[in-house]
């Protein structure tokens, strides 16, 4: 199916499952979508506001030059996701699990990955703007391609990995995180 400039404000969607579909320009602002299951689709210049997409789950799906706010996709699962230019303002990922995930080119505003299992998750030529971790396994998560501003929860990144300019940078609020006291 292609949806083609479709306006979805408050749709409900929950549970349903979306294959080979194509959003090209609609809205999706207050769309409710949890549980929903996306495979092999895309998401074209799709605006939302307040979307709930929490425990659904995309499979082969690209997301390119969208305008998303409020994203409420806690618990949800993500596998060989793209998402490629435009903004996400907002994106609440905790507990999710993400396997083979790829952000390029786009700004991230206020990203939650606490708790998320993550498997191979980068950052290509990305602004992660106060992303937010901890608790979470983050071995396969690779920001050494983001540019990083005013992160919370660097102390439990354990297994990620930075640029060694990101670690420099990053120096002072990682040492706070862990009560170091840095004397000049």
């Amino acid at each position: 199916m292609r949806f083609e400039g479709t306006d979805f404000t408050g749709a409900h969607a929950e549970g349903h499952s979306f294959l080979e579909c194509s959003l090209i320009g609609a809205t999706l602002d207050g769309a409710h979508l949890e549980g929903s299951r996306w495979s092999e689709c895309e998401w074209d210049r799709v605006d939302g506001v307040g979307l709930t997409f929490s425990e659904a789950s995309l499979a082969d799906t690209t997301v390119e030059g969208c305008r998303l706010a409020a994203v409420s996709a806690w618990g949800s699962t993500w596998r060989d996701v793209t998402v490629r230019g435009g903004k996400v303002d907002f994106l609440n990922l905790r507990g999710a699990r993400l396997k083979d995930v790829a952000f390029v080119d786009c700004v991230v505003v206020e990203l939650d990955l606490q708790e998320a299992t993550v498997d191979g998750l980068t950052f290509e030529g990305c602004t992660l703007a106060a992303p937010t971790f901890g608790r979470g396994t983050y071995a396969g998560l690779d920001l050494s391609g983001a540019t990083l501003r005013s992160p919370v929860g660097l102390a439990g990144l354990r297994g990620a990995t930075l640029s060694r300019l990101q670690v420099i940078d990053l120096a002072d609020a990682l040492a706070a995180e862990l009560g170091i006291r840095v004397a000049d």
